[in-house]
């Protein structure tokens, strides 16, 4: 078999192959080398370092493409002791047990599950308290949704009511079983009512109560406020019928070409929305 020689790509030393292995190299465009050696050093691309730590200076090697910055370390290690001196670690943030009151590190307010599963255990005592703390500070009685130990209350007493009772206050047996009389002398179907009809005297504003739908005497509105018809739909999602009701009105407000603002729970409790609402209905 007919050799040709060659040259090495790498270490330029003389070596012979085949006729037909250098054809095939050729039309493929490959280097030559002598040996595997000389391949693998030729197709390394990894360069030399010195470690960037000064009490270490060894030499490694890597990738151009594995350098990300200009300290370079040879080592994991290396590199922490390093950056620890630049950049100290934070110190652990140090609190105190809400239930048993025991130092420890971390930003949670219980030390132990143990201590966090008996600090969620509300007494009767502290629901009592809640709901009194609402009365004093707003002057009635909270709601369901405005008792942040309301499941416990539930839990505590068996139901609503008898958590009321059990604080010392009578509460409603049905909603809008009892009428309200508002600072006007409006008699108020529900203590919600009240609160907007008292909210309307406040800031002056004339209104009236009950005012007929046009052409359906049957059907009244809440609140009357210049041209505007104001209602408060507490009972929205409850009552198949009262629903009902309450898509009718619209319907004919819309049809009568009359403002209709409706009010819901959610904008007396837990925060008054009405001044946001009724000043962008250009109602006041």
């Amino acid at each position: 078999m007919t050799q040709v020689k060659l040259l090495c790509a790498h270490c330029g030393k003389a070596f012979y192959r085949p006729t037909g292995r250098v054809k095939e190299a050729r039309k493929f465009a490959w280097k030559f080398y002598c040996s595997l050696a000389c391949q693998y050093k030729q197709r390394n691309l990894q360069r030399q370092y010195t470690c960037s730590r000064p009490s270490c200076g060894k030499i490694f090697s890597r990738a151009p493409g594995d350098i990300a910055s200009v300290a370079l370390y040879c080592s994991r290690s290396c590199a922490v002791a390093i950056n620890n001196v630049k950049v100290p670690k934070r110190k652990a943030h140090i609190s105190e047990c809400i239930k048993c009151h025991k130092i420890f590190k971390g930003q949670r307010p219980y030390c132990s599950r143990a201590c966090k599963t008996k600090g969620q255990v509300i007494s009767a005592e502290d629901v009592c308290k809640s709901i009194k703390d609402f009365f004093t500070m707003h002057g009635r009685i909270p709601l369901k949704r405005e008792l942040l130990h309301y499941s416990a209350a539930r839990n505590r007493f068996g139901t609503w009511n008898a958590a009321i009772i059990a604080a010392e206050f009578k509460p409603n047996p049905v909603l809008f079983s009892e009428k309200h009389i508002a600072k006007d002398g409006h008699s108020c179907d529900s203590f919600s009512e009240k609160i907007i009809d008292d909210w309307l005297v406040a800031r002056g504003v004339v209104h009236e109560r009950n005012v007929k739908y046009p052409g359906h005497p049957k059907l009244t509105t809440d609140f009357f406020v210049g041209n505007s018809f104001i209602e408060f739909f507490g009972l929205n999602g409850e009552i198949t019928a009262y629903d009902k009701t309450m898509r009718r009105k619209r319907r004919i407000a819309k049809a009568k070409n009359i403002q209709l603002i409706a009010l819901y729970p959610k904008d007396l409790f837990p925060k008054n929305r009405l001044a946001k609402i009724l000043t962008g209905a250009n109602t006041l």
